[in-house]
């Protein structure tokens, strides 16, 4: 009887585990890169400062959520989608396409820096710094994660491009456009501006000759 109450307790005990990893995310999430260790380079011991794989490996990775890249000017911090490019550890080869540099270094050393990098395609998602000609990446500053659909992208991440820039034509080749001003309601209708003129024409020019027209009785 103790046997299969234990065996049922722990069946019971898996499939809480298995609900409870199946819950879909009901908010977006910043994850803090390497956690209290952030994103720093031993140049002292050569290496990075924690194995940044074992901190992806317990995490869990949605669209809309952020890396926040804690570091200083030191290291950089490259996204590829890019299998190839990862593995090089360099930028300079990479295509604009599957490759973002969100920090290049700084002549400046040691200046304190946080990047937050969003999280927008799904998929293996790369990262790496390529400090010292690539040396960096080489010693432990690189790491994969897998990005899932959680709650989809937020609209502020879900925006179309802009539309490309067009010149507006020049003011001299612009042309107005013919306005009308309304007649009486008994036509119904609109008069143009030329129109009128011809008209108060005609108006004018008969009240000027009326008195050299000769009286009919």
């Amino acid at each position: 009887m103790a046997a299969e109450t234990a065996a049922f307790s722990a069946f019971f005990a898996l499939l809480i585990t298995m609900v409870a990893s199946q819950t879909p995310p009901t908010a977006y999430t910043n994850h803090t890169v390497g956690g209290p260790a952030g994103w720093f380079f031993n140049a002292t011991n050569n290496i990075s400062t924690t194995n940044y794989s074992s901190w992806a490996a317990s995490q869990t990775f949605n669209l809309g959520d952020f890396l926040i890249f804690r570091t200083n000017s030191n290291q950089t911090v490259i996204q590829t989608y890019n299998l190839t490019t990862f593995n090089s550890c360099s930028f300079d080869d990479a295509s604009d396409n599957d490759t973002v540099q969100y920090y290049g270094g700084d002549s400046n050393f040691n200046k304190p820096l946080v990047i937050p990098v969003p999280l927008t395609i799904k998929g293996p998602n790369y990262f790496f710094s390529d400090a010292d000609d690539g040396v960096q990446c080489q010693r432990g500053m690189a790491f994969e994660i897998q990005v899932n659909t959680g709650l989809g992208l937020p609209p502020s991440l879900n925006q179309p491009p802009p539309p490309p820039y067009a010149t507006p034509p020049d003011s001299e080749s612009s042309q107005t456009p013919p306005f009308t001003i309304p007649e009486t309601k008994k036509n119904g209708g609109f008069k143009s501006v030329a129109n009128l003129r011809r008209d108060l024409f005609f108006f004018f020019f008969f009240m000027a000759m009326m008195p050299l027209l000769p009286s009919f009785r």
